[in-house]
């Protein structure tokens, strides 16, 4: 049987970031394995694990490219280092706390070949793991209040059956075009984790890029199978969403949203009622300011969109509950109210 790994000059490189995800990979890279598609190249970057990890893979899966980091650099970087090892022009990203269909990676890879080449990701359809009729991420979508939102998160997989244009990919399951994370740069590693694939999307929405959903691209999906701890959780998802805002907004349009934004800062403070790690999170976003600072002028000297279109590539629903009700909720856990 011919070994889908061994790769020779392959079209895809599929690239696993991993950390202390050994309860997962086997599953993941059985799955892998069983694609109708064969030859492709998989590289896993093992972020330090300590649980035998890589230990696993070269027992089990010896073609499977391993490249080892000393410690846990976050999922940006250790993408980036599988991409910067990978010579195909196409790269899968997947998580290790996936399970792809068989025909996973060929359906991707048809998608983007028959794409104009400003599309430059195709999104796969993550399934939840627990209940495979519903959606677990079918693409991401950012609001002017700073909600990352998975589209059509825990909604019948059913509502989700058409191929169409998508805000920004999921890099937990999404093939991406080279020449496109060439242009943009990549991920950006000073994110460490959480958003980095926001960031990424919204860079490459503003300089001309597109995205598509491929629906019959199947993959089933845990989601934080390999979590940090909750209140670090908090501290760099309280930094990446000012992140994402002051490196890639015009300030024409922070200021005309503004009010959002500052509702948005308080509600998922209140949210995470873990007021220590946001003021932690707020504090290395002022921290690393003036290099965000230098980013951003590159970025948006390079945009190619005009302000209403990149005004129209965040959406302005509220999150839910509504603040007040998620103010009530807190207090009233607070002080027994």
């Amino acid at each position: 049987m011919p070994d889908p790994f061994d790769a020779g000059t392959p079209k895809v490189t599929v690239i696993i970031p991993n950390w202390n995800g050994l309860d997962w990979l086997g599953d993941c890279l059985k799955n892998l394995a069983g694609q109708n598609m064969q030859g492709f190249h998989t590289i896993v970057v093992d972020n330090g694990s300590s649980d035998g990890s890589v230990a696993f893979i070269e027992r089990q899966y010896p073609r499977v490219e391993i490249i080892e980091l000393a410690s846990n650099t976050g999922f940006a970087n250790a993408v980036n280092v599988g991409i910067e090892r990978s010579a195909s022009p196409y790269v899968a990203l997947l998580n290790a706390d996936t399970q792809v269909y068989p025909d996973w990676l060929s359906t991707l890879l048809k998608a983007v070949e028959n794409c104009p080449p400003d599309i430059g990701a195709v999104n796969s359809q993550l399934l939840r793991l627990d209940d495979r009729q519903r959606i677990d991420d079918a693409g991401d979508e950012l609001s002017w209040y700073g909600a990352a939102i998975k589209r059509g998160h825990n909604q019948p997989a059913a509502k989700y059956h058409k191929q169409e244009e998508i805000s920004s990919p999921c890099a937990a399951a999404s093939l991406y075009r080279r020449d496109f994370l060439l242009r943009t740069g990549g991920f950006d590693a000073g994110f460490f984790a959480y958003l980095e694939d926001v960031d990424l999307g919204l860079r490459g929405r503003l300089l001309g890029y597109r995205y598509l959903y491929e629906p019959n691209a199947r993959v089933l999906h845990k989601g934080h199978g390999a979590e940090l701890p909750h209140g670090r959780y908090v501290e760099l998802i309280t930094r990446n969403r000012l992140f994402l805002f002051a490196k890639n907004i015009p300030t024409q349009l922070l200021l005309r949203h503004a009010g959002k934004l500052l509702y948005g800062q308080l509600y998922f403070m209140i949210l995470y009622a873990q007021p220590w790690s946001s003021i932690k999170g707020y504090l290395r976003f002022f921290a690393a300011l003036p290099r965000v600072m230098r980013k951003r002028r590159r970025i948006l000297k390079e945009t190619a969109l005009t302000m209403n279109e990149i005004d129209r590539l965040l959406h302005a629903r509220a999150p839910e509950p509504r603040l007040r009700d998620l103010a009530r909720r807190y207090m009233s856990r607070l002080f027994g109210w």
